[in-house]
């Protein structure tokens, strides 16, 4: 009975100890700046056709592009 004891203790206590080694969770680096406008964008390969970083408008015509994509509506009419 002692031994059952121990034993589920010492279970307990690493259970409580694992959570002191949880890192950080929030994101760090060039993915999580708010300091630029959001059309400053990427400078990679993932960019999406006709648009370039830095054009405003380009970016706006691509997001509003793209939500009359996921329309369920326009789908249907067309």
């Amino acid at each position: 009975m002692m031994r059952l004891v121990l034993v589920s203790l010492v279970c307990a206590s690493a259970a409580l100890l694992s959570a002191c080694g949880e890192r950080d969770q929030t994101l760090r680096g060039a993915y999580n700046r708010s300091d630029g406008q959001p059309w400053q964008g990427a400078h990679n390969d993932f960019l999406a056709k006709g648009w370039s970083p830095g054009d405003k408008a380009a970016w706006e015509t691509q997001l509003r592009d793209r939500a009359q994509r996921q329309n369920e509506y326009v789908k249907i009419n067309n």
